[in-house]
């Protein structure tokens, strides 16, 4: 599923809400978590999971083609653990 389609599937589950609604409501909800993400913040939904940021630090890597050495810089990376309810509603 991606993420028209789970504008869509909204829109068709809820008479009250049309497709720009469920498309709104998406957008804000993602925006959302990407602005608490970027301010360092976690995010936790319960039965669903947690979204948060991982460091990694800097180091040197290998170029795979040419075999030199290359400094990669320290970067984030979002982080998704899944809830044990969802782990286990996975698993039945």
């Amino acid at each position: 599923m991606n993420k028209s389609d789970l504008i869509k599937k909204i829109s068709d589950r809820k008479d009250h809400l049309n497709e720009d609604d469920s498309d709104q409501t998406v957008n804000l909800i993602l925006n959302l978590i990407s602005k608490s993400l970027s301010n360092g913040d976690r995010v936790e939904i319960r039965n669903f999971g947690t979204f948060s940021i991982r460091s990694r630090e800097q180091r040197i890597s290998r170029n795979p083609k040419t075999g030199t050495s290359v400094l990669v810089n320290p970067k984030h990376h979002p982080y998704f653990r899944a809830s044990k309810h969802l782990k286990e509603s996975l698993n039945k």
